[in-house]
């Protein structure tokens, strides 16, 4: 072995080692192998300079790793970091640098953004050296999120509860979304009238006009108006004042980044941030293709809308041969990242192959990422296509003193729709003459109620965070995952609730520290880390910036924040021990306890009443033997053992449904299942068979494949697709 080249995931060194010789060893980092240390604060001030020096440690599970990478770097004659080329990568890289005894600077440094035979190629052809700007930009980050993460959730834990934490990003977020709650619980509902009319018995129309005034939503505040309105028209006679027909283009979206990218799987395929970045990153490393292992979208960690011009043609020669000339545009498109921290050496997130198309691609993949693939896949190609057309249309009926209007749509040329699909159908107005006169046959008002702001989801609490420049794209999906780690946020029905404990939370820091949950802060924090990485600002004075003004605040408040976990005295006697009974808080509210605990564990509710018993059930427990009851929680009662929490075996009350259908991979039975995110199917054989189907198999074979067919529900009607093929066919 003359070379030896360091990544960060096994898969990723498994689909480099095809491309290459043997005099080439490609081996994996297996992500961090250097960090602050878990138990200690990790940093230290200069005496002289007072620079705050981190004191990394290599953790006990990267030990063998690090020891592997020594030993081979001592056999290396030229030794390649291929980390990710982004911060995060580039901060990975210097950290194995150091921990294999190597000087950063002198190692050559190798990057792509996908991961394929030309890629690996070039990039071996054009190493560059470790980004310093870059480590420190990343090591300021690593740093602030210490600083606040050790020193402010202590505090929050000593003066609310335990397991509580904050974060310069976490407590922002969480901030938005117990604002918007806020605004929720504050929103007082307007009335409003809607008034709806039908000309010639075909022609839906709504009110336009009144006495000269143009109606707009709000306009008519109650029913006395709205009737007053109705009676008018009902004895006007109309004609056809105008008609207009427009048309206009519907601009061509640009290509995936990561924000919208899991905005997207999280409103066309359900998946949530979290699984849409673990999907991507498959593809990313490396899947089985007819042209052997290789990646087969570029990195999916990015905020660049740039693409290859390599890519672009391709793209162009695919739509011309396969859409025609009419799909395609005369010049190439190109698309501007509004972000100003947008690194546009980097591209968007694109196939890696034309050529490897959804079609081709059923054959190789599992069936959640060819539904990523084909999302990502198709975005890319209505990039570099036509736009689409539309024409609106709208007549005017006019009356003494009403107007009303009526609206319609079609499409005269699909574009780009042509790959992404057009879900509208059209809606035609009738060929109708200025001046015709016409009937008016039905009328009607109704009521309505303002409403709130909806509660973010997943998809659009990202977007927002994009909007307002907190975290990057590589923070979006941990920050939401955090935030239900940490009990801050529930999600119901895909919307987020935020507990109460994050008001707690929120308005302790609002009021000690403001700049933690201020998303102005947070947003202007990440400019600066990009001025540093840009080599425009030095790390250290922007972490001395910080330190000692915040230190100051936790020395404060210490002082000012009033404990929320002080027991108040009930001036009861517990009838247990005879010991002092206390009002506490606890996550669930207010309880009262004996003073006397842990060895007297006597409890009871607020109101006087012992908390509830589960129920006693004659089952025994298949792990342990002790008797299981009946628990409750928020998705229904459930069978648990009494002996927890020695033994923690649950099973649901009512056995699974099992179908008639047997699994189309190993034969065994299916089953109904409940998981996070609602009902799917399993098998029964599983973790031997891992076939899992999100809805109802049938006991149907596809016509295109002979795979297994199950029964779902699009747009209110029932349709048989492939789960391996995604053939589909309505069903009868």
């Amino acid at each position: 072995m003359k070379n030896l080249i360091i990544v960060e995931s096994p898969a990723k060194a498994r689909t480099i080692t095809n491309f290459l010789n043997k005099e080439y060893k490609v081996i994996a980092s297996k992500g961090h192998i250097r960090d602050l240390p878990k138990t200690t604060f990790g940093i230290e001030i200069d005496e002289k300079t007072g620079d705050l020096v981190p004191k990394y440690a290599i953790p006990r599970d990267a030990s063998a790793t690090v020891k592997e990478l020594k030993k081979l770097a001592k056999e290396a004659e030229t030794i390649f970091i291929a980390t990710d080329e982004d911060r995060e990568g580039e901060a990975i890289g210097y950290h194995i640098a150091k921990a294999i005894e190597k000087d950063p600077q002198t190692l050559p440094r190798i990057v792509f953004h996908e991961i394929t035979k030309n890629a690996i190629t070039h990039a071996l052809q054009t190493p560059r050296t470790i980004n310093m700007d870059s480590v420190d930009a990343q090591q300021t980050r690593r740093l602030l999120d210490r600083i606040v993460g050790y020193k402010l959730s202590p505090l929050l834990a000593s003066k609310i509860q335990k397991g509580l934490s904050a974060g310069r990003v976490q407590s922002s977020t969480l901030k938005l979304v117990v604002d918007r709650e806020r605004e929720i619980k504050a929103f007082q509902p307007e009335e409003y009238w809607t008034i709806d009319a039908k000309f010639q018995k075909e022609i839906d129309a709504a009110i336009y006009e009144y006495n000269g005034l143009k109606i707009e939503k709000l306009t008519i505040k109650n029913e006395t108006d709205a009737k007053e309105i109705v009676d008018t028209a009902q004895n006007e006679s109309f004609y056809v004042l105008a008609i207009e027909k427009t048309q206009r283009s519907t601009k061509t979206p640009p290509p995936f980044m990561t924000s919208t990218l899991q905005q997207a799987a999280s409103t066309q395929l359900g998946f949530s941030p979290k699984k849409t970045m673990m999907v991507a990153q498959k593809l990313y490393e490396g899947v089985k293709t007819d042209k052997g292992v290789m990646g087969i979208i570029t990195y999916m960690r990015t905020d660049s809308l740039n693409l290859a011009k390599e890519a672009v043609d391709a793209a162009r020669e695919r739509i011309q041969a396969h859409y025609g000339n009419d799909y395609l545009p005369d010049k190439p498109k190109n698309y501007v990242t509004k972000s100003k921290a947008a690194q546009e050496a980097h591209e968007a997130i694109r196939p890696t192959m034309v050529e490897f198309d959804p079609k081709t691609a059923a054959t190789y993949l599992a069936p959640d990422e060819l539904k990523l693939y084909r999302l990502i896949y198709n975005r890319f190609l209505a990039c570099q296509m036509t736009e689409a057309k539309l024409e609106s249309q709208s007549i005017l009926f006019k009356g003494d003193r009403c107007t009303f209007k009526a609206s319609g749509k079609k499409l005269l040329f699909d574009g780009f729709y042509k790959v992404t699909g057009y879900t509208e159908k059209d809606k035609l107005l009738p060929e109708l003459k200025q001046g015709e006169l016409v009937s008016l046959d039905e009328i009607k008002s109704e009521q309505h109620f303002t409403e709130p702001p909806a509660r973010y989801n997943e998809a659009s609490l990202i977007k927002k965070l994009e909007s307002l420049g907190i975290g990057r794209p590589s923070t979006y999906a941990p920050t939401v995952t955090i935030l239900q780690t940490r009990k801050y946020i529930e999600i119901d029905q895909k919307r987020i609730l935020p507990t109460e404990i994050a008001f707690t939370v929120t308005e302790i820091l609002e009021k000690h520290f403001p700049e933690i949950v201020d998303s102005h802060f947070t947003a202007d924090m990440e400019e600066v880390l990009d001025e540093i990485a840009e080599g425009k600002k030095d790390w250290q004075y922007v972490l001395k910036a910080f330190y000692t003004p915040f230190l100051h605040k936790i020395e404060d408040g210490k002082k000012q924040i009033k404990s929320l976990k002080v027991a108040v005295p009930t001036g009861e006697i517990c009838p247990l021990c005879h010991s002092e009974l206390l009002l506490r808080k606890g996550r669930y509210g207010e309880f009262i306890a004996c003073s006397n605990f842990p060895k007297c564990k006597y409890t009871k509710n607020t109101d006087g009443t012992q908390p509830q018993q589960p129920e006693t059930t004659n089952i025994k427990c298949d792990k342990c033997g002790a008797p299981m009851v009946i628990k409750d929680s928020k998705k229904g009662k459930f069978l648990a053992c009494s002996a927890y929490p020695k033994c923690k075996n649950t099973k649901p009350l009512t056995p699974p449904k099992e179908l008639s259908v047997p699994c189309p991979e190993c034969g065994a039975t299916l089953q109904e299942k409940e998981g996070r995110r609602g009902k799917f199917f399993g098998c029964t054989n599983y973790p031997q068979c891992k076939f899992i189907a999100n809805f109802e198999p049938v006991d149907k074979h596809c016509p295109e494949c002979g795979y297994l067919m199950g029964i779902k529900t699009v747009r209110g009607k029932k349709i048989y697709e492939c789960f391996k093929c995604k053939h589909k066919e309505e069903a009868k």
